[in-house]
């Protein structure tokens, strides 16, 4: 196709600032799990946006946040990486909230990084966005003058399509990256891991979920079934009961509701096998988190 483009555009923010939820409304799949905490994703996931005039391949980044814990020096990494690696950038703004210094960091990064960007203000439907939008502005002239910000609101999918139509303006002329037909490149330990992590926060909320990580010991496929045992590990044993709950309650929620996500995933049925670890020092093990970031 004559003037057709296609690259990738990496997503940053600061945490909770709407990226998976972008990516989610974008695609129409669920690709990235959504959560009311900061900081839910961990690492950068692709997601795919065909239209008539380019493909999108999105990486959503993890909040960046800056932080001496060394799990935060990993999520701040893998969101540098993802710069390096895109064609253009998307810093996404939620302008429900008022600015703080956390902005002003990724805003200086995503200025110095010599790559096309484009700014969106999202959640510019909340009632607070109205009263903040002066300050965005001014913010954004001052930091990425040359930039005029699209404004949308994720969840409610509104100003999606002026998004992608600018977006793709800054992608170089290419063939599709991906088949028309993908909307992620993701792994399926990826994906089950992510479900599984998304259903606890949603049980446990503030109680254990950045001391969590779901370590997916063995898969096999078992006549037309996906069979998968995997360990879901936190730092204490008051957290391991927790995410058990009494007589295996909230495991037995966190469990039925995975399945169900990940019955609207997968074309086949899948089986898990879970157990529940406490591991103290898992935020502080290189091992565990080069395999929890990929980077081996």
């Amino acid at each position: 196709m004559n003037n057709f483009k296609a690259g990738f555009v990496a997503i940053v923010g600061r945490p909770s600032a709407g990226k998976s939820s972008l990516i989610n409304s974008l695609t129409g799949y669920k690709t990235a799990i959504v959560s009311p905490l900061p900081q839910t994703t961990r690492r950068n996931i692709r997601a795919i946006v065909n239209k008539e005039q380019g493909q999108i391949v999105f990486i959503d980044t993890p909040g960046m946040h800056k932080s001496d814990k060394k799990i935060n020096h990993y999520l701040f990494t893998e969101a540098k990486r993802a710069l390096e690696d895109a064609d253009a950038i998307l810093y996404l703004i939620d302008v429900s909230r008022k600015l703080g210094p956390e902005e002003e960091e990724v805003a200086k990064l995503v200025a110095g990084t010599g790559k096309t960007k484009l700014v969106a203000f999202n959640k510019i439907d909340k009632e607070d966005a109205v009263r903040n939008l002066p300050f965005y502005n001014q913010f954004i002239k001052h930091f990425l003058p040359d930039i005029t910000a699209v404004h949308i609101s994720a969840q409610e999918k509104t100003g999606l399509n002026e998004l992608t139509t600018q977006l793709i303006e800054l992608l170089p002329e290419s063939e599709a990256l991906y088949p028309a037909e993908m909307y992620t490149d993701q792994q399926p330990t990826l994906r089950i891991s992510e479900i599984l992590r998304e259903q606890a926060i949603k049980q446990l909320r503030n109680e254990v979920p950045h001391a969590l990580y779901i370590d997916i010991a063995d898969m096999e496929m078992r006549g037309s079934k996906l069979w998968v045992r995997l360990f879901m590990v936190v730092e204490r044993e008051s957290q391991k009961a927790m995410l058990i709950g009494r007589e295996g309650l909230t495991l037995r929620k966190i469990r039925v509701a995975s399945l169900k996500e990940l019955s609207l995933i997968f074309p086949y049925k899948i089986e898990l096998d879970i157990k529940v670890k406490a591991d103290k020092a898992w935020r502080n093990n290189d091992d565990v988190l080069k395999k929890l970031f990929m980077l081996n």
